[in-house]
């Protein structure tokens, strides 16, 4: 049946995200490693705040999210009038691109850059602008050269996903100098907190009117499920995001579990530091069998292949194991296999798996 309905330009072109797989048929024992999770939960704290929670579900939520924008602020030493909290950080990236893209206009991202830059972009009207990378690292300079008139914002994880790398701060500082005073930088920080004493850009936050952090509780706080995340930015931005924002974006159970997460910084850290261990040992002992990764500095080494080929064909041997890793060839990183750093036997296992697809003992 023909009709005249339409969506507008731009949303038909929109290759809709698809998570990481958590189910191989027929096998039961399973081992999710492909949505960068923490293998470890939440903490107990957060448990015990869900549980609370859970008895006032039946009361609307705050809509000024006062309570955890105070406890982020806290732990964070920042000004809880520029944060603002969304349903992942994947609302706030739909909130800025509703607030400042639309038709005319440019959004930048890099060329392995994390897709929902490009479809948030379309949904918006905008029009995704791709912009090379330098051996799987965010190139400032190709950013600056890709800036036109009709630039208006520019995204950037730090680390970056799928590849785990990051820029130095003062590459940061240096993009954020150079572009135009109508360009807004934005700085997604996802996986800021495996990087030890890093801010995820926050100073730089204060020191300009052009730059805003995104951050997420579904990496290191493990409450991925319940999809929460936030920003820091200067007023004028976050006083723009608040008025597309919906009312009740966040429930009262989400906020009660993101506020006890932040505030168990102890658990955070022991979280941080098991995953470096664990992602520098899963780093060498896969160099050792011969398959190279940049150094990561995420929950997740992107492993390098001889080609799509090999990539395909080791994924296809994990995923007989039991493994669930993930392809990255809408990436443009075909010839690579993402694997999330999860528990220590979770690691062993993968190990021994590609091991066993090279033809090596371990």
């Amino acid at each position: 049946m023909s009709h005249a309905i339409y969506p507008k330009p731009g949303v038909l072109e929109i290759a809709p995200y698809v998570g990481g797989e958590s189910q191989i048929e027929g096998i039961h024992d399973v081992v999710k490693l492909s949505s960068n999770e923490n293998p470890f939960g939440p903490s107990d704290v957060v448990k015990d705040a869900i549980k609370k929670a859970a008895l006032r579900l039946h009361r609307y939520p705050s809509t000024d999210h006062h309570a955890l924008r105070s406890a982020i602020a806290d732990v964070y030493k920042l000004d809880a009038e520029r944060i603002i909290c969304g349903c992942g950080s994947d609302e706030i990236i739909t909130f800025l691109c509703q607030a400042y893209g639309g038709p005319g206009t440019e959004v930048i991202y890099t060329e392995h850059g994390f897709s929902m830059y490009r479809i948030s972009a379309l949904a918006a009207g905008s029009a995704p602008i791709e912009v090379d990378e330098h051996e799987r690292t965010v190139d400032v300079d190709a950013i600056l050269e890709a800036v036109t008139f009709r630039t208006r914002l520019v995204f950037i994880a730090n680390p970056a996903n799928p590849t785990g790398t990051m820029i130095g701060s003062n590459e940061v500082a240096r993009l954020a100098a150079e572009l135009p005073e109508h360009v807004l930088l934005v700085l997604d920080g996802a996986y800021a907190e495996f990087v030890e004493d890093y801010d995820g850009g926050a100073r730089l936050v204060d020191k300009r009117e052009n730059v805003i952090m995104i951050r997420t509780f579904s990496k290191i706080y493990g409450l991925g499920g319940l999809r929460i995340g936030w920003a820091y930015g200067p007023a004028h931005v976050i006083d723009a995001l608040n008025r597309v924002r919906g009312p009740f974006n966040l429930s009262d159970l989400q906020m009660a579990a993101a506020e006890a997460a932040v505030r168990d910084t102890a658990y955070v850290d022991k979280c941080r530091n098991e995953n470096a261990r664990l992602r520098s040992w899963m780093a060498k002992a896969l160099a050792e069998l011969g398959v190279a990764s940049d150094t990561s500095c995420a929950n997740f080494i992107l492993a390098r292949f001889h080609d799509t080929g090999e990539a395909d064909a080791c994924e296809a041997h994990l995923r007989a194991d039991g493994l669930l890793v993930r392809k990255v060839a809408g990436y443009k990183l075909p010839n690579c296999l993402r694997i999330t750093v999860g528990d220590e036997a979770s690691c062993r296992r993968v190990v021994h798996s590609i091991a066993g697809f090279k033809g090596q003992d371990l």
